[in-house]
Parts: C-alpha cells; structure tokens; sequence
C-alpha cells in the first residue's frame, strides 16, 4: 500500500481498503459522530458478534452523542460493549473521524459529500502517530457509555419544555415567542440555552435528544 492515498466512495473504500478490518492484531480504535460513518464488510454481521469474531483483545470505540440519538444505535453500541468493546461519549464535537489499527494505518473520513465521502489512508508513522495522539486526547475526556446513559437527564422548566414543543412543531420563532410571551429575542436566547442543555449543535438534534432523554410532552 502506498504510505498515503486518497479514496472517494465507499464502495472503492471497501474494494481499496476493506481487507485492513481483518487485518487487525492488537488495537482497533474509532472515532466517529454517528454509526453511519464507517462502510464495514461485515455490515451484516451484530454488533457482539463483529467484536468476538476479529479476536482483538483492545477495541476502543469513541463517539459523539448522536450516535445514542435511536434506540438501534444505542443498542448496537450497548452490544459492542457487553461484547468487551470500550465504548466512550465524547464530550463535544470530534475533530476528526478516524480508525487507527496496530499504530500502522490510520484512516480519516472527510465529510459527507454527495458525490462520496472521501476517505484518507496512511501508514506514515509520523500522522498516524499523531492521529493517535489526538484521538487519546479526546479520549481522555470522554465518559464511558454506561455512565453517560445513566447521567442525570436535565432540568427542563414548563418553558422549556414548551420551545421543545414548539421546535418540533415547526412553528416559526415569532409565533412561538408570542405563544410564550416572550420577546423573539428573548425566546431565541432561550433556544440557544435549550440547545446547550441537550447538548445539541441544531434544532433537529434537540429534539433527537429530548426524545432520546424522554423529555418531550
């Protein structure tokens, strides 16, 4: 394999790259936003039975919080974890979607392109060194799944729970803020609050996560 290559598309990742899954010894490490990012050849396989099949002793899987935004995802991940998997949340956005196998290949996942998500593969020490740098870092201050999904839910006030309401209504900031009582400035710095409680980056996302939490109505 040449020391680094770029591929575009999944299916030439799969053709180009897929053979490196099988080809883990030690220390398989990921990192990725959701459970959609990595192709896998074994896609069809569980969760438990993708980790006890590879026989690596050290499979470390980091996440961001929208991949527990379903009960398929937390449930694939609950799996991977009874199967001998740490599983960790991390605490913001990840800087990078990254596989790291053996400290030998280290592979990013660009964004999501229609076209094809690009996709860089490289056995040069001195990036794969630093990937791995990075990802222990991120590691570090991540909490274990276990302890994430057993974390206090938070405090939502009736206006909270009522912009909830109004975000996944589709209702337009003005009306909602009237509703509310509310100047629309105050009700979008209210928003704003609401998407830092439930750790959310959009709108949509709150409401992946108060359903998630069991926060709506």
């Amino acid at each position: 394999m040449a020391e680094t290559m770029t591929i575009r598309g999944d299916l030439e990742f799969l053709a180009r790259a897929g053979h490196l899954f099988s080809s883990v010894r030690e220390e398989f490490v990921c990192a990725a936003v959701d459970l959609r990012t990595w192709p896998r050849p074994d896609a069809g396989r569980s969760a438990r039975a993708r980790v006890r099949a590879s026989g690596v002793q050290h499979v470390r899987k980091l996440m961001s919080p929208l991949a527990l935004a379903d009960e398929p995802g937390r449930a694939h991940l609950r799996e991977m974890a009874e199967a001998g998997a740490r599983v960790r949340i991390a605490a913001g956005a990840l800087p990078h979607e990254t596989i790291i196998i053996d400290h030998r290949y280290a592979i990013l996942a660009g964004p999501a392109d229609p076209q094809g998500r690009e996709y860089t593969v490289t056995t040069a020490p001195a990036l794969v060194g630093g990937v791995y740098t990075l990802f222990e870092a991120v590691w570090e201050a991540a909490t274990d799944l276990g302890t994430f999904l057993r974390a206090e839910r938070p405090r939502l006030d009736t206006a909270s729970r009522t912009i909830l309401r109004a975000l996944g209504s589709g209702a337009t900031d003005e009306s909602a803020a009237r509703e509310l009582g509310m100047s629309l400035r105050t009700y979008r710095r209210r928003v704003a609050d609401l998407l830092t409680a439930l750790d959310a980056g959009s709108r949509f996302q709150a409401g992946l996560r108060a359903g998630e939490l069991g926060l709506k109505g």
